[in-house]
C-alpha cells in the first residue's frame, strides 16, 4: 500500500477536519451538491442492494448528506447515526435531523450498542490507521453485518493520464490504495468481500488537472466543481451525453479503470 510519510500532526488527529477544513464542507456549494438528490445515487444502490434495513452507522459523516439521502429514499427502513470529528459539520448534520456522535471512532465506547452497517465513504485514504477503524468497525456490526468502503483508486485512468498531477493525489490523503491493496487490507481486518467494483468518472478533472500541470486546486475550486458537475447530472437536456456518459464509466469499471474502488464487506 503505498502512504504518506511523513504525516502532519493535522491529518494524524483529525484536527484539520474541525477547523480548516470545516469551511469547505459548509461552503453554499458543496451543500448543495452534497444534498442534491443526484449526489450519492452509486452509493445508495450499493448500499440498499445489500442492506435493506437496520441501524446504520457513518463514520466520517460531515455533514451528514448521505444519511440524509438514504432516510429520504427509504423513511421507514433505516436508524441513521452519522459520526465525525469536524464539530461544525455534524452541527450541519443534526440541523437537518442526523442523529451524531463526536469525537474520533477509535475511542468512541459504543457499549452494547450494534449496527447492521457501517459505512466508510471517502474516509479510510484520510486516516492515519485505516486497518484499526474496519477492525473497530468489525467489533461493533451485528452477526452478518455489513461494512462498505470507497476508497480513490490509484489504477484508475486518471491516475494513469495524470500521475502526481492528479488532484487526489495530495495530503489530505494518507493512503493510496490499489484492488488488491485495498482486498488484502480488509480480509486482514476480518472480513469476507462480498462485492467489489471500480466506479465513478469525471472526465472533468482530468481535463481541467491536464491543463493545469500540476497546480495545488483550493477547497472552493473543488466545491465550484462539484456544483457544477451536479448541474450537469441534473440537467435534463444532457441525457445523450449522460448515456455516453454511463457506457464509458462501465467500460471503464469493467477494466477496472474507474476513479474509485467500492467494497462491501461481510464480517466473517
Amino acid at each position: 500500500m503505498i502512504y504518506a510519510n511523513p504525516v502532519p500532526v493535522e491529518y494524524a488527529t483529525g484536527e484539520y477536519y474541525d477547523t480548516t477544513a470545516s469551511d469547505y464542507y459548509l461552503t453554499p456549494a458543496k451543500l448543495q451538491s452534497d444534498y442534491a438528490s443526484v449526489r450519492f445515487e452509486r452509493e445508495l444502490a450499493l448500499f440498499h442492494r445489500h442492506c435493506s434495513a437496520g441501524a446504520i452507522l457513518d463514520v466520517g459523516c460531515s455533514s451528514g448528506a448521505f444519511l440524509f439521502q438514504l432516510k429520504q429514499r427509504f423513511p421507514q427502513s433505516y436508524e441513521v447515526v452519522g459520526m465525525d470529528v469536524s464539530g461544525p459539520a455534524l452541527d450541519y448534520a443534526a440541523s437537518r435531523g442526523i442523529t451524531v456522535l463526536r469525537g474520533n471512532f477509535l475511542d468512541h465506547d459504543f457499549g452494547n450498542q450494534r449496527f447492521d452497517a457501517v459505512t466508510f465513504w471517502a474516509v479510510l485514504e484520510h486516516l492515519l490507521q485505516p486497518k484499526s477503524f474496519l477492525e473497530k468497525a468489525r467489533s461493533i456490526l451485528k452477526p452478518n453485518g455489513r461494512c462498505f468502503v470507497l476508497v480513490p483508486n490509484m489504477r484508475s485512468l486518471a491516475v494513469r493520464l495524470l500521475g502526481v498531477r492528479y488532484r487526489y493525489i495530495y495530503p489530505q490523503h494518507l493512503n493510496y490504495f490499489t484492488r488488491s491493496t485495498l482486498n488484502r487490507m480488509v480480509e486482514q481486518g476480518g472480513f469476507a468481500i462480498a462485492e467489489s467494483c471500480s466506479t465513478h468518472f469525471n472526465p472533468v478533472v482530468i481535463w481541467q488537472d491536464w491543463r493545469g500541470r500540476g497546480k495545488e486546486i483550493t477547497n472552493q475550486q473543488r466545491a465550484q466543481l462539484l456544483e457544477r458537475t451536479t448541474a450537469y447530472k441534473q440537467n435534463p437536456m444532457l441525457k445523450p451525453v449522460k448515456l455516453l456518459y454511463r457506457f464509458a464509466e462501465k467500460c471503464l469499471g469493467r477494466l477496472n479503470l474507474a476513479d474509485n474502488l467500492a467494497a462491501v464487506l461481510l464480517k466473517k
